[in-house]
């Protein structure tokens, strides 16, 4: 598969690359790109951050159990569902290699639930593998569904995480979707394959 992708003719290819920000949070680069027509074009601006897991979670009552805080990107508080970061060995941050074992997508999916709402579930589905901006980043989005959730502790959040619990109907999303209050768009395309999977 990958050759396959090297020998399309609509690939770009990588001339340089410079790696602007590399800590533990962000690999930010600007790279040169020969195109098709063999122009070449910079700077293009990517980056890598970790991959991410997406949990669309429901309590024994069949109400949603979804999350509101801060979004810096768009500076509102949004509604969405619980997700968070794969860690890796050493730290939860980004790591630019994989030198280092990545937690289970379904361990982080259990682990983000838990401690961002004090529930569990026995109840679980993968529904999809998505790129999360194939634009300009490199990480992925693992969507999971999780039923028959149960409140068993309470909440055990990182330092930079300020959230608070809510529980809505399908109708209390559908309308929050439609407002835009429900924002984040892998979220939404999360709310939309859980309900193919109920059909």
């Amino acid at each position: 598969m990958g050759a396959d992708k090297e020998k399309d003719p609509l690939a770009w290819e990588e001339i340089k690359t410079e790696h602007i920000v590399k800590d533990e949070w962000i690999d930010f680069r600007k790279t040169s790109y020969r195109f098709p027509d063999g122009r070449v074009f910079e700077p293009y601006y990517s980056y890598s951050r970790r991959d991410y897991v997406v949990v669309v979670a429901t309590d024994t009552e069949g109400k949603y159990i979804c999350v509101r805080q801060f979004r810096q990107g768009i500076r509102e508080v949004t509604t969405e569902f619980v997700a968070g970061g794969i860690e890796r060995e050493g730290g939860r941050e980004y790591i630019s290699d994989d030198t280092t074992r990545a937690e289970d997508e379904l361990e982080a999916a259990k682990r983000e639930l838990k401690e961002e709402t004090g529930h569990e579930s026995d109840d679980w589905k993968f529904l999809f593998k998505v790129p999360s901006n194939a634009t300009m980043a490199d990480n992925y989005a693992y969507i999971f569904e999780a039923k028959n959730c149960r409140k068993v502790s309470g909440q055990s959040l990182d330092e930079t995480e300020y959230l608070n619990v809510a529980k809505h109907t399908a109708s209390e999303i559908e309308e929050m979707i439609e407002s835009g209050e429900f924002a984040q768009a892998v979220h939404v395309l999360a709310w939309l394959l859980s309900k193919k999977e109920d059909r």
